[in-house]
């Protein structure tokens, strides 16, 4: 074995720096974390420079952590950052921290500029990538990396549709850059020379390739995209996919070397480092040329001179690259290049960044730093900070600091008896100005409203915003078409501390804003306020306001006038499981069509059973979308995202935090919608919460039962102002469906069924059963309730075991009975050969389907192959046929769909439906246009136009 002492082709990054400078990410383009700078043993603390905290675009995900802290590039005696906060560029004197300039981009910035010949380059949210001139923040030019100039809410800021997250790497006078990060609406990977702007390449083909996904057998049409820094090293540009492992292309062309999306469905992370031979991510390394895992390091990971530096568990750890040999699978001698220790130290603090600065190793962890000597292999100094440790720079001496709470420090050796400063600039709000002010306190008193989106078309100084501001905690975005008034307008909302986290100004057409559509709760303009005219386009006005509620307070002639817009005409809703009582998989939504584009998306930060624990469906009615949780119930705004109420309900889906793929397939769900209330049960109480508010209106028990007491919750439906439920049967427990777990709190049958007032909770009725009623088996619509009452099939339990030689004992056959919904009398009783394990309902057409959920990871009753329908009025069996389908059913209109075929509603003549699809474990669901599925990525089929099927990739639906 022979040892490489000095590995410089192999280590050194493309777009090598001067050691003083650390004008780019972590120190170079192949964000090696290593500078030849040495630092002192001892430091002290020079400045302190306190700015917002950062707006991190994805805080509950650990995989993308690019933009927790606001990381640092210093050049020619300035340090730069951009902030995902003030969407300002800035750039701060290195030694006394104190501002120089700042730029405005009109959207967050999340990842460090870098800075080459003179000029900073920086990326935004907005779409765009900017060059300055570096000394005095001059705008030289900025490029759109999209078609178009089409926004949306990204992250609950107002962003490109595609947002410019591939963070500029600069080598051989080639800047590389990326745009957007859903697959589906076109991801833009460029490369630019700097000396004339001109393009040397573009990739947007690759967002969109149909390649295999996070899934055995999974593939759609769902590619690269970039989130992270971009990282060139050795004719390579590593993309950074954000939560999936890095791409690599030819930094010569463009062209896609290796994704290996599928099989490392596992691993990844926004972080990247380029190692010459290797590269790193998510605590391993993998082979530069196939992209092949070769090596487990742990946490994050720094070139130090030749060698490598690592922090895991056991501390920091100091390797060398070796050539080694191995055989292959034929017994073959390979050479390869890999890693062997060194020398280690433990007790050091660490895990969340790492740098080498000369021969020091600079380690962070939560709010502490160290600095390691090599020589004595031992700390030789800590120090403490405000927040966790995500940004390190080592320049001229220097030591740069960044913390997840928007502070920046410089430490230097330079002992100034603690006399540390903290340059700042004076932020205070500026005095009332008394007719905004009243015109303010009028528009949120006649309106009703306080939170949510903003819209001031026409701002004007933006004195009705600013007031608006201060009254309320609206957040507020300004259009204005007036570039001096624009500048006015975010200085004043800077220097009051408002701008980016309260108020955003941009510059704008008000005839053609290009914001989306539906986001604004409120809107107003700050021109009117002023009785200067404003040209507003009716049509752009009602586009831009939320439907369900959103509100229109512009002054004309002196007078405030209000509009307060009502239901989207059209827009179904989705109030239960499977969309309503009657279990059709299917709303009455007559307006989404392919192709899907997307209108907002934003961090999970809610968190929910993992996909395996088949949860509840969230649901949509009256403009809220309802989601439950693990430990709450959350109430958002459906058309912008926003978080409007959060009910907390500690461990209320634990039972289904599991791999046992079950869940709501065979429970059904504890959460319904009905009139302006929100029903949800736990164990033996159902609450109702109010729609709009979460606010608690009551609380309801079932009824007793033999033993006198209320028994566990089962089944939940509300309609018309009564509660259905029933009484859950815990004795008996169905065997779980994947991974082994934990099922006694996951009934799937009952043994009465009842009826509450759904106000008073009085009861009204109730039936019990003579056998069991299976959850899946109950359908509600035209008053009436549908249900078989049917022995249980013991096969399903998880008692069940079977002797050597017996057969399965089959599952025996029930009764179905429909029951007036109002009075729990029984209008009529069928009992030959009702074999279905479901029900599902079209009381607009007086049908009523029984059939079995023959899903992935079935419960072994549901075996499937037949389907039967009924008519309403008297229970008589239209038809009943043997079929193939593989799906739970879904009723849209006159036909019902399932993976396997199509059949007309009324009379079971087979209709043309060739639909296919990638892995998917879920159901089948939609509205009058559209069917959505897992495949792979989000799944769609065109029921109305191409009667094809889709991908939006980047995102996947769960296993139900």
């Amino acid at each position: 074995m022979k040892i490489l002492r000095l590995l410089p082709a192999l280590l050194l990054s493309a777009g090598a720096l001067d050691a003083a400078d650390w004008n780019t990410y972590r120190g170079d383009s192949a964000r090696s974390g290593y500078t030849s700078d040495e630092l002192p043993g001892k430091l002290s603390l020079q400045w302190t420079y306190r700015s917002h905290v950062p707006d991190s675009a994805w805080p509950s995900s650990p995989r993308q952590e690019f933009d927790r802290a606001f990381q640092t590039i210093i050049a020619d005696g300035l340090l730069y950052f951009g902030s995902s906060a003030d969407h300002q560029l800035h750039a701060i004197d290195a030694i006394t921290g104190e501002e120089r300039w700042s730029y405005f981009t009109d959207g967050p910035i999340r990842l460090a500029p870098v800075c080459a010949d003179g000029r900073i380059y920086c990326v935004s949210d907005d779409g765009y990538l900017y060059c300055l001139d570096a000394k005095t923040g001059k705008l030289e030019w900025k490029r759109r990396g999209g078609p178009t100039a089409r926004r949306i809410l990204g992250n609950d800021n107002i962003s490109s549709i595609w947002p410019a997250r591939g963070g500029p790497a600069v080598a051989n006078g080639i800047i590389y850059w990326a745009a957007g990060i859903w697959p589906s609406e076109g991801i833009f990977i460029e490369a630019l020379k700097l000396e004339n702007g001109k393009r040397a390449w573009l990739n947007d083909t690759d967002g969109f390739r149909y390649m295999p996904q996070p899934h055995g057998g999974a593939d759609a049409a769902s590619g690269v995209s970039a989130q992270g820094h971009l990282v060139l090293d050795k004719g390579r540009v590593y993309l950074p996919t954000g939560r999936a492992v890095p791409a690599s292309l030819n930094s010569a062309d463009g062209k896609l070397q290796y994704f290996h999306l599928q099989k490392y469905g596992q691993l990844g992370g926004s972080l990247v480092i380029g190692l010459g031979t290797h590269f790193f991510n998510s605590g391993r390394l993998f082979n530069a040329a196939t992209g092949i895992e070769e090596a487990q390091l742990g946490g994050p990971v720094a070139r130090f001179g030749d060698q490598l530096a690592s922090f895991s568990k056991d501390g920091i750890k100091i390797y060398r690259w070796a050539k080694k040999t191995k055989r292959d699978r034929k017994g073959n001698t390979v050479k390869f290049v890999g890693i062997e220790p060194l020398w280690n130290i433990n007790g050091v603090p660490g895990g969340d960044e790492l740098i080498c600065s000369g021969s020091t190793i600079v380690s962070a962890g939560g709010d502490e730093v160290a600095l390691v000597d090599s020589a004595s292999k031992s700390v030789s100094w800590k120090g403490k900070v405000s927040g966790s440790v995500f940004g390190l720079a080592s320049s001229n001496g220097r030591l740069y600091v960044s913390t997840d709470r928007g502070f920046i420090y410089c430490f230097s050796g330079k002992d100034n008896g603690g006399a540390a400063s903290e340059p700042a600039r004076k932020r205070a709000l500026p005095g009332h100005i008394e007719s905004f002010a009243d015109a303010a306190d009028e528009i949120l008193e006649k309106s009703g409203i306080r939170e949510g989106y903003c819209l001031d078309l026409g701002c004007g100084d933006g004195s009705l915003a600013l007031e608006l501001a201060r009254q309320s905690s609206l957040k507020i975005y300004c259009l204005e078409e007036d570039p001096g008034l624009v500048t006015k307008a975010r200085k004043r909302f800077d220097d009051a501390g408002l701008y980016g986290t309260r108020v955003v100004v941009h510059q704008a057409s008000l005839k053609k804003t290009n914001y989306p559509k539906y986001f604004a709760n409120l809107v107003v303009s700050g021109r009117s306020a002023a009785g200067s005219p404003v040209k507003i386009d009716p049509d752009e006005l009602t586009r831009l306001t939320r439907p369900w509620g959103g509100v229109v307070a512009i002054s004309r002639k002196g007078k405030l006038e209000l509009s307060r817009r009502g239901a989207l005409a059209g827009a179904g809703s989705w109030t239960h499981q499977y969309s309503n009582p009657a279990n059709t998989c299917c709303s009455e939504d007559a307006i989404v069509k392919g192709p899907l584009r997307m209108l907002w998306f934003r961090d999970a930060d809610l968190p929910v059973p993992q996909r395996h624990g088949r949860g509840p469906a969230p649901l949509f009615h009256k403009g809220y979308l309802v989601v439950e949780g693990l430990n709450a119930v959350r109430g958002a705004d459906a058309y912008n995202g926003r978080t409007v109420w959060e009910y907390p309900l500690p461990g209320i889906l634990k039972a289904f935090n599991q791999d046992h793929l079950m869940g709501t397939a065979g429970t059904g769900s504890n959460l319904c919608a009905e009139g302006d209330s929100v029903y949800i049960h736990q164990k033996e109480v159902c609450l109702r919460i109010n729609l709009a508010t979460g606010e608690k209106l009551g609380e309801f028990k079932t009824p007793p039962t033999s033993t006198g007491k209320p028994g566990a919750w089962g089944y939940l439906a509300a309609v018309g102002g009564i509660i259905y439920g029933t009484i859950a049967d815990p004795e008996h427990i169905v065997k779980w469906r994947y991974l082994k777990g934990e099922m006694k709190d996951l009934l799937t049958e009952s043994k009465t069924f009842f009826a509450l007032d759904g106000k008073t909770g009085k009861l009204l009725w109730r039936y019990d059963a003579e056998h069991s009623i299976r959850h899946n088996a109950i359908a509600i619509g035209g008053d009436r309730v549908y249900l078989i009452d049917r022995k249980t099939a013991a096969v399903d339990t998880i008692k069940y075991r079977r002797g050597k030689g017996q057969k399965e004992p089959p599952h025996p056959g029930g009764a179905l009975l429909a029951i007036v919904a109002s009075t729990g009398k029984v209008d009529w009783k069928k009992t030959k050969d009702i074999f279905g394990t479901m029900l599902a309902l079209s009381a607009e057409k007086n049908i009523l389907l029984m059939s079995y959920q023959p899903t992935r990871f079935r419960l072994p009753s549901e075996v499937g192959g037949r389907m039967a329908v009924f008519h309403t009025t008297d229970g008589y069996r239209v038809w009943d046929k043997k079929v193939d389908y593989s799906s739970r059913p879904m009723l849209n209109n006159k036909t019902i769909y399932a993976e396997g075929g199509a059949w007309d509603l009324k009379t079971g003549i087979d209709r043309e439906f060739k639909f296919k699809r990638s892995y998917g474990c879920g159901i089948l669901a939609g509205g009058n246009h559209l069917m959505l599925f897992r495949s792979a990525t989000l799944g769609y089929f065109d029921l109305a136009g191409t009667k094809k099927t889709y991908n939006y990739g980047g995102l996947r639906l769960g296993c139900w």
